[in-house]
């Protein structure tokens, strides 16, 4: 096995270890949200890179073991620890980027978007408070000029809708497949 299927291996392990946790306080578990958000993206028609930071954006919170807890909420900063583990696995910079940005998105759209806020899960808005609360003006004015604002922005949508009950898991061979072709790019 060469090193980009160990790291293949690797990663989708934690799915098989830890992706029938529950999903931090929603109906969902933590495979079930990852495969529905890497599915809305494909739906879109977004690049590999996309459709995997959109199945790896929460795994900060299962590979991080002993990491700080958001009071039964996931873990503290899973969004950068998530970016470091997939970087240091050899995922691209893009990739990372997506992963440690859908909080940003999240702070961001609660100070942009009027009723955003009263729409989130209360698990959400519960770690919200964790994620450095609502986006200040200036730190909003500086993420809108991040060229990852955009998908991160529509990523934070597939976060939110990724939440559905008895949607079946789909095939984690497909997005191992797109793995594998970046790695080795």
């Amino acid at each position: 096995m060469g090193r980009h299927e160990q790291v293949i291996a690797e990663v989708f392990g934690l799915y098989e270890r830890f992706g029938d946790n529950d999903y931090i306080g929603e109906p969902v578990s933590q495979i079930e949200h990852m495969s529905q958000a890497a599915e809305l993206a494909m739906a879109e028609g977004f690049d590999d890179e996309v459709v995997l930071a959109a199945f790896f954006h929460d795994i900060g919170h299962i590979c991080a073991e002993g990491a700080e807890n958001m009071g039964g909420f996931g873990i503290v900063s899973h969004e950068r620890l998530g970016a470091d583990y997939l970087r240091r696995a050899g995922f691209s910079e893009r990739l990372a980027r997506l992963v440690e940005y859908h909080v940003q998105a999240k702070r961001y759209l609660t100070l942009k978007e009027p009723g955003y806020y009263e729409r989130l899960s209360e698990a959400s808005r519960r770690t919200l408070e964790y994620q450095g609360g609502v986006m200040t003006a200036a730190e909003a004015e500086a993420f809108e000029q991040d060229p990852l604002c955009a998908v991160s922005l529509r990523m934070r949508q597939w976060d939110e809708l990724a939440k559905e009950l008895w949607v079946p898991v789909m095939d984690l061979g497909i997005l191992k497949e797109k793995a594998l072709r970046l790695l080795a790019e």
